[in-house]
């Protein structure tokens, strides 16, 4: 331990976190920039955060304030101390209705404080896109906008008074009338008066540099407003009263097409009159499906208020009237106008992605120009990326003339590093010369702090350094950021990755079979670390149940950035940190979908599991749960599952055969069926005269040894559909011409065997074993491929596995992706391939929750269409049952498990009317909701079988 860390130890009373993992986890914000702390300090309050500064004053060690790491710039990442607001400094401390205020801590997330404002029909202004995470904290030291701003204004706008506190410990209360000044400052200013009355471009996203213009006398002098946006370089927060504004009864959302997204541009400073709630622009780029939406190659979202519904639609239909577009639409309903917004949302996360899957960079996200100027600044914008073989996709704030836009850097090479440079320089050109800012919403950070003086000139940013210097004259507050700067092409992320491809199992196609570029993937903008509940959205279970960095999809991502870097994280596949972070991953594949960039952290975890184990003793777990197939096939032929089940009943016995197992002793061992499913299909008397359609119904392990009930069930309803079923071979076999078959090895009829999606060996990274299974498969699935059958798999997690992992496994065979094609689940078979039956009709209401691995990879849409056709009313809940297969069965995951059903699934349930049906299509989802409810969940075949 250093000295540093046993005085920091002594002097606070929040964690001090000093090891690899804590500082693995804050070496990068959202930018391109990254650099290892020291340690990190999560502070309990304002005496902690007194005391940290006087102990890093001490040894010379800089101190970085963090809120939710969302920063874009690389002002949230330092190599000194950094401060975490999020774990105990986040909450709201008061609001006050009548006087329309709030007191609140730094890191309290925007979110927070609009859902208690909001009873109260107040909400805070400025809402980031990132309003789920941010905090208010980050947001006061970037003078945060979002995209109310045209009409409530910046960060800084809606702040009354501040709670600072110095690098030399002096605490203060910035406000008006020079309230909290520190010494120095007034006289340094009033030196100036001339310099701040003409050196600072006059439009409403000028973010860059320090607001030293709010101290003017006509302006108030207020200092709370000059701190804003200095990016933790001049004190450092700890608490803030902030205003609020009355928030819109109802609101409309008008969406105006346009040609292009200058066309779009030109046409939004026309609609400010109308005083809109939001003017913001996107173009075709960002939208990977435009349904929906007007026709046009970019967007305006224009949102309006009003007393009441109808009065917001007048306002709406004004604007349209007012707008030349191509074609518009006008949305009232809250849950239309939820959805078009999350596509704008969104691209924060899907502009890191060219439409060809190509990366994207920040750097230059956020420029803002006059409004009026917006049109002809994207158009010479757009030819600056051309000169230079670079492309982009803009959209943002086109009402504040704010632009945001990733753009195809080329940061692995040196050539290309040298590019973004120069780019850097002329872009910072262009935009001065339209009068613009070179932010307009993320701050200068690292990014754009060397290039202040193309905005302000020389001599205003001497008076920046100075002013830098009144309030820290010991260079301890994030140095480097906003004066004296980081050259913006130092400290990239990417450096220390290696450049050749790693070695690894999966085929990663969506990142050119390199595991280093899967990992780029993640950017930092940290929609994982949202906790709302709610919605259809699964990702990151575990991030909301702990509420630990390192258990969201960022931080295992970060992890592994690290371990892949070698400097931090030096164990590599081995590393027992990236280890204990996926531990608790459910392996849910939530953020292969809700991640803005496709993360697949499930994929990355078996991928990391297969390494990590490699030549190594595996927890039992993996036996136990991982080869599940083969000890209830094994279960199967000997016919002893009666004796099994009877022997798990008994306590002794069944603990036993748990702690063997590396089985959480909370949970009850599931009973196997006394007949497997293929058991009764070979039993059964088929029907006869059935001339539909094929289909092989894949006899997945749950339902073939667990629930075979729901085999039988969902044999009635297909055929009740007019189709025709088989089953899988269970010999090798190969077509011949006449469409007969025969026998590729004579030695194989000895040996029957079955075929498998691999899900648990996957799920426990036993990838070897999964390849071997599913080549296997593939040979037994040869002849049903050769007759293009679909492929009826009645598990969500199975049909996600053959749709996702098998072709990611095996993309040199192109059986894989022949059968991932033809994998379609119970309601997509019912309504592709018997379109003109109609279900029983139950008119009784579900409750229940979309199988986390549906949702991910498979998607849901057929599934509500024949519940709709069924009659079966109410949405199912989003979320993760928590149970996920083999992760909520093994030792020491029960607790999380259990919450994760807590969060959603288990208060629906508990809610529903008597009379509701509770459906659950994953064995998982039912096995958890039989044990943590006594509860029983039935798969939609289950309940439709019963009415027929």
């Amino acid at each position: 331990m250093t000295d540093l860390e046993a005085e920091l130890r002594a002097a606070v009373r929040g964690e001090v976190g000093f090891g690899v993992m804590d500082r693995a986890l804050t070496t990068m914000d959202a930018s391109n920039y990254r650099r290892v702390p020291l340690g990190v300090v999560a502070p309990r309050d304002a005496d902690d955060v007194a005391a940290v500064l006087e102990v890093c004053r001490a040894h010379g060690t800089p101190v970085v304030a963090r809120g939710g790491g969302t920063s874009i710039a690389g002002q949230a990442t330092g190599a000194g101390v950094v401060l975490d607001f999020t774990r105990h400094m986040n909450r709201l401390v008061a609001l006050d209705s009548g006087a329309r205020t709030a007191v609140v801590q730094p890191g309290l997330v925007l979110d927070r404080l609009q859902e208690a404002a909001a009873p109260h029909g107040l909400r805070f202004g400025p809402d980031p896109s990132t309003h789920g995470r941010c905090t208010l904290g980050g947001m006061i030291g970037n003078n945060s906008c979002g995209s109310h701003s045209v009409a409530w204004g910046t960060t800084a706008d809606n702040v009354h008074e501040l709670s600072v506190i110095t690098a030399r410990g002096r605490r203060l209360r910035p406000g008006p009338d020079w309230q909290g000044a520190p010494e120095g400052l007034r006289p340094l200013v009033e030196g100036e008066l001339a310099r701040l009355r003409t050196g600072f471009p006059d439009l409403p996203r000028r973010i860059s540099g320090y607001a030293l213009d709010a101290l003017l006398p006509e302006r108030g002098a207020d200092v709370a407003r000059s701190f804003c946006g200095s990016e933790g370089t001049l004190g450092i927060l700890t608490e803030a009263v902030v205003r609020l504004v009355e928030s819109p009864r109802a609101r409309a959302l008008a969406v105006l097409g346009y040609g292009d997204e200058s066309a779009a541009a030109q046409a939004a400073s026309g609609l400010l009159p109308y005083r809109p709630l939001t003017v913001e622009g996107m173009a075709r780029d960002l939208v990977p499906d435009a349904a929906g939406l007007p026709r046009g190659g970019a967007w305006l979202f224009v949102e309006t208020g009003g007393e009441s519904e109808a009065a917001a639609r007048a306002r709406a239909e004004a604007v349209v009237r007012a707008a030349d577009a191509l074609d518009t639409t006008v949305v009232t309903d809250p849950a239309g106008q939820r959805a078009l917004w999350r596509v704008r949302e969104d691209a924060s996360g899907t502009a890191t992605r060219m439409p060809d899957g190509s990366e994207a960079w920040p750097g230059w996200e956020d420029c803002a120009v006059p409004p009026a100027r917006l049109g002809a600044y994207l158009r010479d914008f757009r030819a600056l990326l051309t000169a230079h073989g670079l492309r982009g996709a803009p959209y943002g704030h086109f009402g504040d003339g704010c632009v945001h836009v990733r753009i195809d850097f080329d940061l692995l090479t040196e050539p290309g590093v040298a590019r973004f440079r120069r780019f850097s320089g002329e872009l910072a050109a262009l935009v001065v010369a339209h009068g613009g800012s070179l932010s307009g919403e993320h701050g200068d950070g690292q990014a754009r702090a060397e290039l202040l003086p193309a905005m302000y000139g020389a001599g205003t940013v001497a008076l920046f350094e100075r002013a830098k210097d009144v309030w820290d004259p010991d260079g301890l507050l994030n140095p480097g950021m906003l004066v004296r700067p980081h050259r913006l092409d130092d400290n990239l992320r990417f450096a220390p990755l290696p450049r050749e491809p790693v070695d690894v199992a999966f085929g990663y196609p969506a990142d050119g079979g390199d595991f280093t570029a899967a990992v780029r993937r993640c950017v930092g903008v940290a929609k994982c670390r949202t906790t709302t509940a709610g919605g259809p959205a699964v990702m990151c279970p575990s991030f909301r149940v702990t509420g630990e960095e390192a258990h969201s999809t960022r931080g295992r991502a970060r992890l592994l950035h690290e371990m892949l870097a070698g400097e931090l994280v030096t164990e590599g596949w081995r590393s027992p940190e990236v280890r204990d972070a996926l531990d608790l991953c459910l392996s849910c594949k939530g953020c292969r979908s809700d991640c803005p960039v496709g993360v697949d952290m499930a994929t990355y975890k078996a991928e990391f599991l297969h390494h990590h184990y490699a030549g190594r003793r595996r927890p039992a777990a993996h036996y136990a749960l991982g080869r599940l197939p083969v000890w209830l096939r094994w279960t199967a032929r000997t016919r002893t599952a009666p004796l099994l089940n009877a022997l798990a009943r008994v306590r002794p016995l069944g603990g036993l055969a748990k702690r063997l197992g590396g089985i959480a002793p909370e949970r009850g061992i599931p009973r196997v069926a006394g007949r497997t499913f293929s058991a009764w299909w070979r039993r059964r008397r088929a029907p006869r005269g059935t001339d539909g359609t094929l289909v092989v119904l894949w006899p997945d392990t749950f339902t073939e040894h667990l629930s075979p009930n729901v085999g039988q069930a969902a044999v009635r309803v297909l055929e009740a559909a007019g189709l025709r079923i088989a089953l899988p071979p269970t010999l090798r076999l190969s077509t011949v011409g006449d469409g007969s078959s025969r026998l590729l090895n004579p030695l194989a009829a000895i040996r029957r065997t079955r075929v498998c999606c691999g899900l648990t060996y996957v799920s426990t990274g036993q990838l070897d074993e999964a390849r071997a299974v599913l080549r296997r498969t593939l040979e037994l699935m040869t002849p049903v491929l050769q007759a293009d059958v679909p492929v009826v798999v009645l598990e969500p997690s199975c049909a996600a596995a053959l749709r996702a992992d098998l072709p990611e496994l095996l993309p040199d065979d192109p059986r894989a992706a022949r059968l991932a094609a033809r994998v379609v689940t119970f309601a997509e078979a019912l309504e592709r391939y018997a379109p003109d039956w109609r279900p029983p009709r139950l008119d009784r209401p579900v409750v229940g929750q979309t199988h986390c691995h549906q949702h991910a990879v498979l998607g849901d849409d057929a599934d509500r269409r024949l519940r709709a056709a069924a009659g079966l009313t109410g949405d199912l809940s989003g979320g993760c049952c928590g149970l996920a297969g083999n992760f909520g069965f093994e030792k020491g995951h029960y607790e999380v498990s259990a919450a994760c059903a807590e969060e959603q699934l288990l208060p629906a349930v508990r809610q529903a009317p008597g009379e509701t049906v509770v459906l659950a299509d994953g064995y998982s989802c039912r096995t958890q909701l039989e044990q943590l409810a006594g509860v029983r969940g039935r798969h939609l075949a289950e309940v439709l079988e019963e009415y027929l």
